[in-house]
């Protein structure tokens, strides 16, 4: 059993000095807000006709990164977020984490939560976790959290909280599966249908907020599951978007405004109760919009899904009472990634070490609090052996090769970006330019022909991929896609499991739970 009188005997000493010696700051309290498919034109600082007064107020009250990625789906960016390891090393390279996958973030790898909560930290999530629950110890309680309030998979309805279907091919058929799927740390919880969802988990935060012991440390991670579909929202919100004639469109901006109103809220309350000044705030998408539910990248190519901009550039800023006051109403231009959340906040806001700790992440706290370049200057996007996705047997059962057994070839899907330069390989996802709906704008066409596997781009110089450069700069392509095999080499197995009639949510008094031990 882990011993616990260590963080303690550690403020014990640290306050007994501070009776003697001038003292550090106390560590500050961590908000981090990750917003769920939520596109790149979708704010308004961005210039989106969507209506963000709160996210524009408090990135410019911070610092606005704008040279930012995330993963193209949910599952893979919240892994990355939690260990602050690529895909690659956790196994997680293909799609997401489907509800009847025997599936989750490895079990050894410590999660940012594990690492404040040794640190002293009261730890909280709210939201959805998306990161695996076939066995309990893969839920967010037993991976660091002190408390839960949430999903555990994705796409609930925001006012029954029921997830429907399943996302694979199964056998028997799964894709009418529905089950309840809403907890209070490990036990269902009712008595919130009929509250929209957005509303509810901000409400739970306040709430969390006023009752806690500002003499400790919080680390509070709000995964709002706003804004991917199913599109929903009350009317006072859709109401404000009369002008868009696209109905997702509309909804999807109700959807947004309802967010961002709820960041404003409990903004408020940080404030209200004296904690504002000692806070620090990260906020981050977890893919690029997705274009057929109302979610818009435009002018970046691509969206959700894609390893072009559009489904990676992410929105992302960090503000708060406690950011330095010289940094703020900047913007940073420095490469970040969703990795390098775990040692930047661990190791650069807190002061820890996290040495012994396997990271493919960079502590980026001191390039973004002072302006300095960015220790990152490259970025392994991800490789991917199995998409296209494979093909299931009559059984449901998917054939994973381990990636190690052959050498890396630009029929697997991958990207990488090392300095200014992006390679990517294999097939990377729908390459469309998709203005907004109704917007008169006529984008260009795709050129790429048929059967193309290998793109080269310069982003600083064509952030939106118009030219690719692969035939006239050879040297470049070798030199990134060495470093694609150098990484390959270092993938462990990929692991998508086929689906287990046993996560059936009828089994489970019609709930989405764990099925093994």
């Amino acid at each position: 059993m882990r011993s616990i009188w260590f963080p303690s005997l550690l403020v014990f000493l640290c306050n007994f000095l501070c009776l003697f010696t001038p003292c550090i700051a106390k560590p500050p309290h961590v908000i981090f807000i990750l917003a769920d498919d939520y596109g790149y034109n979708d704010v308004g600082y961005h210039g989106s006709e969507i209506k963000t007064p709160n996210i524009d107020k408090l990135s410019g009250e911070g610092v606005r990164l704008e040279n930012y990625y995330v993963q193209p789906i949910c599952t893979p960016t919240r892994s990355q977020l939690m260990s602050g390891r690529y895909q690659i090393h956790t196994g997680l390279q293909h799609q997401i984490i489907w509800p009847p996958q025997a599936n989750c973030l490895p079990l050894d790898d410590k999660t940012l939560a594990q690492a404040l909560k040794e640190l002293g930290y009261a730890t909280h999530i709210v939201g959805k976790w998306h990161l695996g629950q076939y066995k309990k110890a893969c839920w967010p309680t037993h991976r660091g959290f002190d408390t839960f309030f949430g999903h555990l998979t994705g796409s609930e309805d925001y006012y029954t909280h029921e997830h429907t279907g399943c996302g694979m091919t199964m056998t028997p058929a799964c894709s009418n599966w529905k089950g309840y799927d809403l907890r209070e740390n490990d036990d269902v919880v009712h008595g919130y249908k009929g509250t929209y969802g957005t509303h509810m988990f901000t409400q739970r935060v306040q709430q969390l907020l006023q009752k806690h012991d500002q003499t400790k440390p919080l680390f509070l991670y709000l995964p709002y599951q706003a804004v991917h579909s199913p599109l929903m929202a009350p009317a006072y919100y859709t109401d404000m978007y009369k002008d868009i004639k696209n109905k997702k469109r509309r909804v999807y901006a109700g959807m947004v405004t309802a967010m961002d109103e709820g960041i404003g809220n409990i903004t408020d309350t940080l404030k209200n109760i004296g904690m504002w000044d000692d806070t620090v705030i990260f906020f981050s998408t977890d893919n690029g919009g997705m274009v057929t539910e109302g979610g818009n990248n435009w002018p970046l190519r691509g969206w959700k899904h894609s390893l072009w901009e559009g489904g990676m550039h992410g929105v992302g800023f960090v503000t708060g009472g406690a950011f330095p006051d010289a940094r703020r109403g900047t913007t940073y231009n420095g490469l970040i990634h969703v990795s390098d959340w775990f040692p930047t906040i661990v190791s650069g806001l807190v002061g820890s070490s996290v040495n012994g700790t396997k990271l493919d992440g960079h502590n980026v706290w001191d390039a973004i609090s002072t302006g300095s370049p960015s220790p990152r200057t490259e970025l392994l996007h991800n490789i991917d052996p199995l998409q296209p996705s494979p093909k299931a047997d009559f059984m449901g059962n998917y054939v994973v090769k381990d990636p190690q057994a052959d050498t890396f070839n630009t029929s697997i899907r991958g990207a990488i970006r090392v300095g200014d330069w992006k390679l990517i390989t294999g097939d990377p996802g729908d390459n469309r330019w998709m203005p907004l709906p109704d917007s008169g704008i006529t984008p260009p066409k795709p050129t790429d022909p048929k059967g193309k596997r290998l793109w080269l781009f310069n982003i600083a110089e064509d952030p939106n991929e118009f030219h690719d450069l692969s035939e006239f700069r050879p040297d470049v392509v070798e030199q990134l896609y060495e470093r694609l095999q150098d990484y390959y080499k270092t993938a462990v197995p990929v692991r998508f499991p086929a689906g287990d009639p046993k996560a059936d949510p009828k089994l489970h008094n019609n709930t989405w739970s764990y099925w093994e031990d």
